[in-house]
């Protein structure tokens, strides 16, 4: 069985782990450069961690399988990244870490949550418009959403297909999950696709 819980900095290496492991995904379909796009440094993980942003999926036996971070744009809610290692992958892990980053969001008092991605592959635009996302039109972008996809441009991460969504702060339409306490949702609580590396660089 899997629980969700906040991150602790012991979580560290084994979250750097899971985003090359996640990223390998993207080498299947051609994009080798996200694939081989470096995970987030230790220090960046450290700071979501110290304000309260950071959350893996755990195994039974401890090992980290997936992870979250989260933060707010524009006043919204932001979902920074969300992957799940590919062997853990069809359990709704994913999916899991999507509603703990909504759940954090309402108890933050946002509206909403936000997330860039990529706007056709399987696993990124497509899964999250199944989870209530929905695509943000280029006039309707906040300066702050327009910042972070100029950044992913600049990066090279096919900038014609990143898109920003965007998701009212409640977890209704992501399954029968509002009577469960967000940090321990177990296996069986939700069953659907799971991105590898998506959000902030996937």
């Amino acid at each position: 069985m899997v629980t969700i819980r906040a991150a602790t900095p012991d979580d560290v290496p084994a979250m750097r782990a899971v985003e090359v492991d996640a990223g390998e995904r993207f080498r299947a379909i051609g994009m080798h450069a996200v694939a081989d796009d470096p995970p987030p440094s230790a220090e960046v993980l450290m700071s979501h961690i110290a304000n309260g942003t950071a959350w893996v999926a755990v195994e039974g036996d401890g090992a980290v399988v997936g992870y979250a971070l989260a933060s707010t744009v524009d006043g919204e809610g932001h979902l920074d990244q969300v992957s799940v290692r590919t062997g853990a992958s069809g359990r709704g892990i994913g999916a899991r870490l999507v509603a703990v980053v909504i759940a954090w969001s309402a108890a933050q008092g946002h509206p909403a949550v936000t997330l860039t991605t990529y706007r056709d592959v399987p696993w990124n635009g497509p899964w999250y418009a199944r989870l209530g996302f929905e695509t943000i039109r280029e006039g309707a972008l906040t300066a702050g959403l327009r910042a972070i996809l100029e950044h992913e441009r600049a990066a090279g991460l096919e900038p014609p297909t990143r898109i920003a969504m965007r998701r009212v702060s409640h977890l209704r339409g992501i399954g029968d999950l509002t009577r469960l306490d967000p940090l321990r949702w177990q296996d069986d609580a939700m069953s659907d696709h799971d991105p590898g590396a998506t959000g902030g660089t996937g």
